[in-house]
């Protein structure tokens, strides 16, 4: 998916915030939760998403999703990882 496609679809399905973030090689978040759902987009590198023990990585172009208070890491890959991220918040 293109950035272009991806953000007409954040912006269609709720996802009223944006932000991009790049990791550094090999650096990785530790368990934790958003208060919000969050739609990524990696545009460059790979990202490999964690939760439990199900592992899954992402490479540049390709998108996932975290449901709100979903417990989940991320480790970026040798070249870092960056990424746009839409939230879409509930209750406001």
């Amino acid at each position: 998916m293109d950035r272009t496609a991806f953000e007409t679809a954040l912006a269609r399905d709720g996802y009223t915030e944006t932000v991009e973030r790049t990791l550094p090689p090999d650096e990785a978040t530790p368990d934790h939760t958003h208060p919000f759902d969050a739609r990524l987009l990696i545009l460059s590198g790979n990202l490999t998403y964690g939760t439990g023990d199900t592992r899954q990585t992402y490479q540049a172009g390709e998108s996932f999703e975290v449901t709100r208070g979903t417990l989940h890491a991320e480790i970026a890959g040798p070249e870092g990882a960056s990424y746009l991220a839409g939230r879409r918040r509930h209750g406001r």
